[in-house]
């Protein structure tokens, strides 16, 4: 069995005076970062700062691009004619990739965020335009994707180098996308939980809906909300409990060149 493995967690979404989530701890656990680069969350200094923390500590950075939502903090639905979106995400990927080159570091990865990530997984179309923008910028961006969705089809349709992505603190339908978070079941409560989670994915290679169905699955990164209260819990119990079973955590990069 494969024992190499990312995790990765969406930072960077504090907004000026106002703060989300503990970046820092959570910089000292996970491999790879995906920063908001403005549209749902973040602004420059948050963008920077994150940068910076990052790159002293060996973190992998991408570019965590949404729908122009900032009051929503990208978790709302919209339409957007392809051309527009393909604008959007570049002009995210180029905001973040500029401030990176000023902290002497890059972004190597991209991961969109909220209901964009959502729209890209069920929708072909959209994910298609996502890996337009992403080309268009730098063909040599990875592209994270949820496993199984219209996204990493897309990627892969578009020569883009594809890691495939689960969720610790979040529930499966039967086709493989998320439960809404509107309803109670959506998430996956405590560190002990989303281990337990993560470790059956991983065994299985495979998704186990919440109707018990199972879906086999390529699992080669593990996304924890860096929102959430119990982020960086999980995040540490995810750490130790597969370093303990043997497994070897790996930045995106390191991963996607030897896949």
């Amino acid at each position: 069995m494969n024992r190499r493995i990312n995790l990765n967690a969406d930072l960077g979404e504090s907004f000026g005076a106002w703060k989300m989530g503990d970046d820092e701890a959570l910089l000292d656990v996970i491999a790879s970062a995906n920063i908001a680069c403005g549209f749902h969350a973040g602004d420059p200094a948050v963008m920077r700062q994150t940068l910076r923390m990052a790159h002293a500590r060996g973190v992998s950075v991408g570019a965590h691009p949404s729908y122009p939502d900032l009051q929503g903090f990208g978790r709302r639905p919209m339409t957007m004619a392809p051309a527009e979106l393909e604008a959007a995400i570049i002009y995210q990927i180029g905001a973040l990739a500029g401030l990176a080159s000023a902290e002497a570091t890059a972004v190597t990865h991209v991961k969109p965020h909220g209901a964009l990530n959502n729209s890209a997984c069920a929708d072909i179309d959209v994910a298609r335009t996502v890996c337009r923008a992403i080309k268009a910028v730098d063909r040599q961006l990875i592209l994270l994707a949820p496993a199984l969705s219209k996204l990493v089809e897309a990627g892969r349709e578009a020569g883009l180098r594809v890691v495939e992505e689960v969720f610790a603190d979040r529930a499966y339908l039967d086709d493989g996308q998320l439960v809404p978070r509107s309803r109670p079941d959506a998430m996956i409560h405590g560190a002990t939980a989303s281990l337990a989670h993560v470790r059956r994915m991983l065994e299985d290679q495979a998704i186990t809906s919440v109707s018990g169905k199972r879906l086999p699955a390529r699992v080669e990164s593990i996304c924890v909300h860096g929102d959430g209260a119990e982020a960086v819990a999980i995040a540490r119990q995810l750490r130790q409990g597969l370093s303990d079973l043997g497994y070897v955590f790996q930045t995106l990069p390191e991963l996607a060149r030897q896949a």
